[in-house]
């Protein structure tokens, strides 16, 4: 038993009740608490003769099957899984139920299922749907650590701050407060609008010399013209420089805007579906039955909606301009050329018996 460690910071009751059911049904039951990918990979490999069942979302179905995959040990080995997490839906697509209890049923008293698997020339695998372009994936959960494996961070930390998120925004001082009042290293900062200060030349809002010098008034001066007088026109300039200002950056990445159309040529068992001549809004790939998948291209149209075009086969070939696809929870690309080759039968999966 892996039990994927988003799933145990996520929903950390539905693990204990599926932890709770396997161990009863299963006396020789053996957990395993891998930290990240890394050690989910190494407690995979060292499984022996045990079959693996994975506790956790489609990430951690993908990548044990990947990793099968690749140590060629799919067909003599039957997968069984648990859907805990925030992205379930390969899971649920597969026939795998998402309710602990009867997952965790379906792993003791299921049957095993032999089911197709896309493979691409890169060694890649989809168990579920392929799309180009790739559909945004959802932002990740607040509870995940930001230091952990399955974590991102949009920004590049090489990337220059907003010099806001160093120095914040100070307000003028007044005219009225006295020395000792006033921050001591106001004329020795160098903030990030001035040679001191925040804003100006000198001071937070560069009104004139250091204090100190001789060109700088008193505000309680002989002719009473002193800042005093000068208050409310500063405060109006304040007020509209906060106004015009932005705010800060937020954190957050804004979600980018959807790719345009694209120029590819896709050939379905050795038959071009479409060309280069023709641009395309949308190519999905879904698996079909008896070991094939159903290819639907939907062409630009400029007026009336274009009919989509369909086409079924074993083996699918995209090809032109860079392109990025998403296969199951994995965006990859660009690449120039990709081809897909269906694996009838190639993951055997513990489902509820019929």
């Amino acid at each position: 038993m892996i039990i994927d460690p988003v799933a145990r910071r996520l929903d950390g009751e539905s693990v204990r009740i599926a932890k709770d059911v396997l161990s009863a049904g299963a006396a020789s039951t053996k957990v395993c608490l891998p930290d990240g990918p890394e050690e989910f990979a190494r407690v995979l490999a060292r499984r022996g003769s045990r079959r693996p069942v994975v506790i956790g979302d489609d990430r951690a179905l993908t990548r044990a099957v990947a990793l099968l995959h690749r140590q060629r040990a799919l067909t003599a080995c039957v997968l069984s899984v648990v859907p805990v997490g925030g992205s379930l839906g390969v899971a649920r697509a597969l026939g795998v139920p998402t309710g602990a209890v009867a997952a965790a049923r379906a792993v003791l008293d299921g049957t095993e299922r032999r089911l197709d698997l896309l493979v691409d020339d890169s060694d890649g695998i989809v168990l579920g749907a392929l799309r180009i372009p790739p559909l945004p994936l959802a932002p990740p959960d607040p509870e995940v650590p930001q230091d952990s494996p399955d974590s991102y961070d949009s920004r590049d930390p090489r990337e220059p701050r907003d010099p806001r998120d160093a120095h914040e925004p100070r307000e003028a001082p007044d005219a009225r407060d006295s020395g000792s009042s006033r921050d001591p290293r106001d004329h020795q900062r160098h903030g990030p609008w001035g040679l001191h200060g925040t804003w100006g030349l000198h001071g937070a809002w560069g009104s004139g010399a250091p204090r100190g010098s001789r060109d700088s008034r008193d505000p309680r001066g002989d002719d009473g013209e002193g800042t005093d007088a000068g208050r409310p026109w500063l405060r109006t300039c304040q007020s509209l420089v906060r106004t015009l200002v932005p705010s800060r950056p937020s954190r957050l990445s804004p979600v980018p805007p959807p790719p345009g159309p694209a120029r590819l040529r896709i050939e379905v068992d050795g038959v071009t579906l479409i060309d280069l001549d023709q641009p395309v809004e949308a190519v999905s790939v879904t698996p079909g039955a008896s070991g094939t998948v159903t290819v639907e291209v939907r062409p630009l149209s400029l007026g009336a909606e274009a009919t989509p075009l369909q086409a079924r086969g074993r083996t699918v070939t995209v090809s032109g301009a860079d392109f990025r696809y998403r296969a199951d929870t994995v965006i990859a690309g660009p690449v120039r050329r990709r081809t897909w080759t269906v694996r009838e039968g190639a993951l055997g999966l513990m489902l509820p018996g019929r």
